[in-house]
């Protein structure tokens, strides 16, 4: 396990930083089309995607109902105004830089490579990206070259995410799907992997119709690619389960002693676990008050509770910090029972009954000790309701939260105050607005 970023120690082309982040090229080579062997060049797609990994912990649950900070000027996270843009340094351009980072590299290996499958993987990571980039910011730049005009500007204006939907992401992803394979190795991307991708893609869009299609593609083939829930909740998270892990169809491999953006291992997991005084306590009690509901109303005790929660319900514990394996804990980008959810999220904005749609539920609430959720809503507000309550629980810390709620519409409702839908992406590093003289632009309320 972890083979590719224990091969980044010896092959990987670290960049070197310019004027801004898609002006930077590998410093060891003339040109990317010397090059005859792009195994490592997809390496670093694969391993600078590992700086958006507590960027996007943080923003999915500190942002949302899940979690909160302490310790000023954190607490911006809970307040839906300017004040965010203080977060640059910590969270959006490490984010930011890696991302296109991993874009860069990704280019080269699809300008270049000779190997399909090569191919198919930078798509699939070209594609997981600017989807990345897409949720957090909304209209991004893009950069499809591997070796982009210095002196053209042009190319950093900001593209309308629609564009960036369906002239990026849904292309690369179709093309992953066609050149991958279904098994999964390694942490590579695999078939599986790029549909599911393709269907959050959808989801995120509002174009349920297709995204029914892909995620169907995916619970249906799920078995075949020997993808299967794992019945003991608690074995999914943590470096000791990850091994064989039948759960988890990609994620971004963490290890110890590989560095990104941050010069340190990834330590998503501390944000939640309180060992940062910005939040010694980050539970928020609605969590807590939803898990007590959970357990109320689902008829027994909701077993993901005790693996999700402390005891004292203050601080998140899915992946643990013990046993010294805190640093090697994989940030999971995507497991079967997020994609059955959405699955069944698609069936039912699609016009799907209740009875069509709350079954799908049935092995994930069993496995939680809760009984079928079969005959408790009919409707299709209530349905959507209870898979938004089910996701909420299932995926606590797992960075999903706030993009669900923006997803499904449900910021106020579920914030419990009105939000100027200008909140709903973060500011742009204002490092790339003065490299680039304004040519990148901020977000509205930034």
């Amino acid at each position: 396990m972890k083979t590719i970023y224990r091969l980044v120690l010896g092959s990987l082309l670290l960049f070197t930083a310019c004027d801004n982040d898609l002006d930077q090229f590998p410093p060891n080579i003339a040109s990317s089309d010397s090059l005859e062997d792009f195994a490592g060049v997809l390496n670093a797609a694969y391993y600078y995607q590992l700086a958006s990994v507590t960027p996007m912990a943080v923003m999915g649950e500190f942002r949302s109902d899940n979690a909160f900070m302490f310790e000023e000027p954190y607490p911006a996270f809970d307040r839906f105004n300017s004040d965010l843009t203080d977060m640059e340094d910590q969270f959006f351009g490490p984010f930011y830089t890696a991302s296109y980072k991993s874009i860069l590299s990704a280019n080269i290996v699809i300008e270049n490579s000779s190997d399909a499958e090569e191919i198919g993987e930078a798509k699939f990571l070209r594609a997981l990206a600017y989807f990345k980039l897409v949720q957090v910011f909304g209209d991004v730049t893009v950069n499809l070259s591997a070796e982009p005009s210095l002196t053209d500007t042009s190319i950093l204006v900001r593209q309308p995410a629609t564009e960036v939907y369906n002239n990026v992401i849904i292309p690369d992803l179709n093309d992953a799907i066609a050149a991958l394979g279904v098994e999964i190795v390694d942490g590579r991307a695999s078939k599986l992997a790029a549909q599911g991708l393709l269907g959050k893609v959808y989801a995120s869009m509002g174009n349920y119709g297709s995204a029914e299609q892909h995620l169907a593609a995916v619970v249906n083939g799920a078995a075949a690619a020997g993808i299967s829930l794992i019945p003991n909740y608690g074995e999914i998270f943590g470096a000791a389960y990850e091994a064989g892990n039948t759960e988890i169809i990609f994620s971004t491999q963490i290890v110890g002693s590989i560095v990104d953006e941050y010069a340190f291992a990834s330590r998503f997991w501390n944000w939640f676990v309180g060992d940062d005084s910005k939040s010694d306590f980050p539970v928020d009690p609605d969590l807590v008050a939803a898990f007590d509901a959970s357990d109320l109303n689902g008829g027994g005790t909701d077993l993901r509770r005790a693996v999700t929660l402390s005891a004292e319900g203050t601080t998140a514990i899915k992946f643990p910090k013990d046993g010294g394996l805190g640093a090697e804990h994989d940030w999971i980008e995507m497991r079967l029972a997020d994609i059955i959810l959405l699955y069944a999220e698609a069936l039912n904005e699609n016009g799907a009954p209740a009875s069509t749609v709350l079954p799908l539920l049935d092995d994930i609430r069993t496995r939680a000790g809760l009984n079928s959720l079969t005959g408790t809503a009919s409707s299709q507000a209530e349905v959507r309701q209870a898979i938004l309550d089910e996701r909420r629980l299932e995926l606590a810390f797992e960075g999903h939260r706030w993009f669900d709620l923006v997803r499904t519409g449900a910021v106020d409702a579920e914030i419990g105050e009105a939000v100027n839908p200008n909140y709903y992406v973060f500011p742009v590093p204002i490092s790339e607005i003065l490299a680039t003289d304004g040519v990148i632009t901020q977000n509205a309320g930034y």
